[in-house]
């Protein structure tokens, strides 16, 4: 040891390598000296992932020395009887990783990952993970199947929640930010986990917004949008692990896509982690028709670059006389082995395989519920602020309606199988105790839950209300109505929810409608009979003070839509960065109510737009109000001809303009106006929060590299194409000055 750390000193200190080079070729010899020891029944072993369901049966396997992984022990006592079972009754004692989805917190539960999105605010999500990882590792877990980084642009996917939204840049930045907080500065911290980025790849574009569904995204498209996130957390993250997808792209299932596995994934993007299949998704290659039975499946699988299955059992099955039949050779599964072991060495457990379990200590810590409100009330979109009713001004009587304002199971969210309702504070709570003494609360859910059809107690509630100073309505959808496998192909507000809102309306009592949920909604109508709107996502334990301090103005919402918001399931998908089509529309279109009677086939225009419903969102993708307002200086950029090798520096003044102290954040888009491909007619480059006290103002600043412009063109190379680009900065994906320069 002493050897090793002078050697990394003198490396150092003449400049030829750095110390974590010299750390990662020191594992390398470990695995290499490791690799030579080992059976080939030991190396298929480390390539099998194990669930939990039965212990008694998998202490057996391990035993045998043929699990690498086991999934979802969450007991520390339990985690350690594995792992001690793994190093002292196997032959060559290598430990166990022990993995468990923990998606948007752990114990303490933050806002769903499509909320903290909207924050736009990557310090702030990276600490969340950190919290998260912290909490999980105290109980034996070391690796999480997160970040999900998949671009999603149909809010039918019940996956989009687990997602960052439509955008590729904020996607990256937010997918970048959680892996750094899973994996914290090192990965042999024990409180670190090791991330996975899923799913691998384009699973978002999924048809119809139907889990599990087809995809058809062509390389170029997999390039320019659906792959960026996976890269820039592989190069800017160190990425641990990935992910397979479920879905087959144009005829191939990932998890047998050599393609994407080996082509880009190893050799072009150099990736030195290990990837995992998704649950049982070799074996459903047969069932996708891409392989004739389970053997074959194993054999696609293990060609194509899958180093680990998870828990399907294949490998186990099938890898010896698929080895003898020269249908895959020992190289495969050496380098499968290889990957599986380097991260086991850098989680460090060879030399630190147990937990303390020291649980009460670290779950529910005063610091982490602090960051989750933090992160809740950064979390939560302010969509409409009729006569700025909001904040609250000293109401002296507040009815509150709604089964979600007291909801703590579903207020938690998707895939939270670790956090505790005991510990949600509901807004009706926090409500009670931040105000109950001063206010009058006169609480009827009238519903008992999001789907509920019973409208029997709309008098009693058209009642409450007129008693009232104003009506917190608490609307949206369960959260079993959203994650996986919950897609839906109507978005609208379930059961009698929006009747109960246009009932209460009638009361000419002011509305302040609530939204919780998984995805966006189709709530035109009901952002029209509402005095104010606050979309909440799915906002977690500490959504309840969250949203009271929102309320009443203790905290002023900052938040931005990470993803466009439609009219109508009709629009789908409406993203905000589409290529311009040969018929974009100018504003002159007619809607289906005026066209007139017998009018002539060509007299509309002929252009891409719908009738009914015209082409723009309810909210565009970046929305977000606050209660002060903001005034944009116009941009000015150093120069306006730049070389391929420059930053463009753009600098405009921001004024909060308005009475409250507050944080805007300000978004820069950048169109190339024309390409070897068409084009997106805007794309997010970058962002910053600007924090202003009222009556203030900030210069500020962006540097943008003009390599940052580069794309996968006609060629299929990526680069920076000569010629002239419009920029905008603004406070959405829809405002802003354009401001012009050149490319040479």
């Amino acid at each position: 040891m002493k050897k090793l750390q002078f050697l990394a000193l003198f490396l150092l200190l003449s400049g030829l390598e750095t110390s974590a080079q010299v750390f990662d070729a020191s594992i390398e010899k470990k695995i290499d000296g490791l690799l030579k020891k080992m059976t080939l029944k030991e190396k298929i072993g480390q390539m099998n992932q194990l669930s939990a369901d039965d212990m008694e049966t998998n202490y057996k396997v391990i035993q045998q020395g043929m699990a690498g992984s086991v999934l979802s022990i969450t007991n520390p006592e339990i985690a350690n009887k594995a792992q001690k079972i793994a190093i002292e009754q196997t032959r060559l004692g290598i430990p166990l990783i022990i993995g468990r989805d923990v998606i948007h917190g752990f114990k303490t539960i933050f806002p769903i990952p499509l909320g903290q999105a909207a924050s736009f605010n990557p310090d702030l999500v990276e600490k969340a993970t950190r919290i998260a990882a912290i909490e999980a590792s105290e109980t034996g877990i070391r690796w999480t199947f997160a970040p999900m980084v998949d671009i999603a642009r149909d809010p039918r996917w019940g996956r989009i929640a687990e997602s960052c939204g439509e955008d590729p840049y904020l996607t990256s930045v937010m997918g970048v930010a959680m892996v750094k907080g899973f994996q914290g500065k090192n990965l042999s911290d024990p409180t670190s986990i090791a991330a996975c980025a899923k799913h691998f790849a384009g699973y978002g574009a999924a048809e119809g917004g139907r889990d599990y569904n087809t995809t058809n995204i062509t390389e170029r498209q997999f390039r320019n949008t659906y792959l960026v996130p996976f890269e820039e957390a592989v190069k800017k993250a160190d990425l641990a692990t990935i992910m397979t997808a479920f879905n087959a792209n144009d005829g191939i299932p990932s998890s047998g896509n050599e393609f994407l596995l080996k082509q880009m994934l190893r050799k072009e993007w150099n990736f030195k982690g290990f990837v995992v299949s998704d649950w049982a998704s070799i074996t459903e290659m047969v069932d996708h028709g891409f392989c004739t039975d389970n053997k074959e499946a194993a054999q696609k699988a293990i060609n194509a670059g899958v180093d680990m299955e998870m828990v399907s059992g294949t490998y186990v099955a099938f890898v010896e006389s698929l080895l003898k039949e020269k249908k895959i050779n020992i190289e495969t599964i050496n380098d499968a082995v290889r990957n599986i072991l380097r991260i086991k060495f850098k989680l460090g457990l060879f030399e630190n395989p147990y937990v303390k379990g020291n649980t009460e200590a670290v779950f529910y810590k005063k610091e982490h519920l602090e960051t989750a409100q933090k992160t809740a009330e950064e979390s939560v979109v302010l969509l409409k602020n009729e006569a700025q009713i909001l904040p609250l001004k000293n109401p002296k009587t507040i009815a509150v309606f709604g089964s979600l304002a007291d909801a703590p199971h579903d207020q938690l969210g998707t895939w939270v199988f670790d956090g505790d309702k005991n510990h949600s504070v509901t807004p009706l709570q926090a409500l009670k105790d931040q105000y109950g003494k001063n206010v009058k609360i006169l609480h009827e859910p009238i519903l008992k839950y999001s789907r509920d059809k019973d409208s029997t107690e709309f008098d009693k509630a058209r009642k409450i209300a007129k008693e009232a100073d104003v009506v917190l309505l608490f609307v949206g959808e369960e959260s079993i109505l959203s994650g996986e496998a919950h897609s839906l192909s109507n978005l609208n507000l379930q059961g009698v929810q929006s009747q109960l809102l246009v009932t209460l309306a009638k009361t000419k009592t002011p509305i302040i409608t609530v939204v919780l949920a998984g995805r966006p909604l189709t709530i035109e109508k009901e952002v029209k009979e509402s005095n104010a709107v606050l979309y909440a996502w799915h906002p977690g334990t500490m959504g309840g003070p969250a949203l009271v301090n929102l309320l009443f103005g203790k905290a002023n919402p900052s938040a931005k839509l990470p993803i466009t918001f439609p009219k109508n399931v009709g629009q789908i998908p409406m993203y905000y960065s589409h290529l311009k089509t040969g018929r974009p529309v100018n504003g002159s279109e007619l809607n289906v109510e005026n066209i007139p009677i017998e009018a002539s086939q060509t007299s509309l225009g002929n252009k891409s737009y719908y009738l009914d419903s015209g082409n723009e969102p309810l909210f565009p993708f970046g929305f977000g109000l606050s209660y002060t307002s903001f005034e944009y200086g116009k941009a000015t950029l150093a120069k306006s001809v730049l070389k391929q090798d420059e930053t463009i520096e753009i600098s405009f003044s921001l004024k909060n303009t308005g009475n409250y102290d507050g944080a805007e954040v300000v978004q820069l888009y950048v169109r190339d106006i024309a390409g070897s491909i068409a084009l997106p007619v805007k794309e997010l480059k970058a962002f910053k929060r600007v924090e202003l006290k009222a009556g203030e103002s900030k210069n500020v600043k962006f540097d943008l590299k003009i390599s940052d412009l580069a794309f996968y063109g006609i060629d299929m190379k990526k680069k920076v194409e000569a010629g002239k680009f419009d920029l905008w900065v603004g406070s959405s994906s829809v405002t802003g000055e354009k401001v012009s320069f050149e490319v040479q």
